[in-house]
């Protein structure tokens, strides 16, 4: 008894689509830099003042946030009395 395949596969040595990667990835490890500044920073073993460094960028956003809002705030009841008739 005799199988015929109803199509033939593409041997993986034809040239196609994922030969260059194929060959990329197969003769060769992955591509690495040299960390440099800020990566070299971020990337240390030591993590306590890269968690320090965003909370401490946080803590400054929220503060800014805050001390913008109160202006605005104050500047919105300053604009409210002004515009009222006092009894």
């Amino acid at each position: 008894m005799t199988i015929h395949p109803l199509h033939t596969l593409p041997d993986s040595t034809q040239a196609g689509l994922s030969t260059p990667y194929d060959s990329v990835w197969a003769t060769a490890g992955v591509p690495t830099a040299e960390p440099v500044g800020l990566e070299r920073v971020m990337l240390a073993e030591d993590k306590l003042y890269v968690v320090l460094a965003v909370v401490l960028i946080i803590w400054a956003g929220v503060l800014v946030f805050l001390f913008r809002n109160d202006r605005r705030l104050a500047r919105l009841e300053r604009r409210l009395e002004q515009g009222t008739p006092s009894d």
